[in-house]
């Protein structure tokens, strides 16, 4: 059933499509059956992705420069 699921997000197959590969496999369902695990599991499944694949909100800001230390110029950076 995951892997069902699976296939429609992930390669955006039709139902029918699902239900022959499946089929080829030895599980034979039909593409209605697979409609409904896809409504059920697919807001679940998203949920998990969503927490494993959080977007950074913050944004790196390098600073950088030469400044003379001694007599000596040095290269500093900061992030």
């Amino acid at each position: 059933m995951i892997v069902a699921v699976g296939y429609y997000l992930r390669y955006a197959l039709s139902y029918r499509d699902i239900s022959e590969i499946l089929s080829e496999r030895g599980v034979n369902v039909h593409h209605s059956t697979v409609y409904r695990w896809v409504q059920e599991y697919a807001p679940i499944l998203y949920q998990i992705w969503k927490k494993k694949h959080k977007k950074a909100y913050y944004k790196w800001r390098i600073d950088e420069t030469y400044i003379k230390i001694k007599g000596k110029w040095s290269y500093l950076y900061r992030a």
